[in-house]
């Protein structure tokens, strides 16, 4: 994060459904560190979204079990 600002990283399924809610503060600036605890979820493609006052990035991201 750039600078000190609110953030928010929420996962979403493939279907676009909202899984869960990783963030939704006001961080400083710097490098950050999230665990995620997906031990109920199935194995299968998964997206996280960030958004940050610079915008918004969406990942792609497999799920293996």
């Amino acid at each position: 994060v750039p600078e000190s600002a609110p953030v928010s990283l929420e996962v979403f399924d493939a279907l676009g459904r909202r899984i869960e809610v990783l963030v939704d503060r006001t961080m400083d600036a710097g490098w950050h560190s999230i665990s995620w605890n997906a031990s109920d979820l199935a194995s299968g493609v998964y997206f996280l979204r960030l958004q940050t006052t610079e915008g918004i990035q969406i990942q792609k991201m497999t799920l293996l079990k």
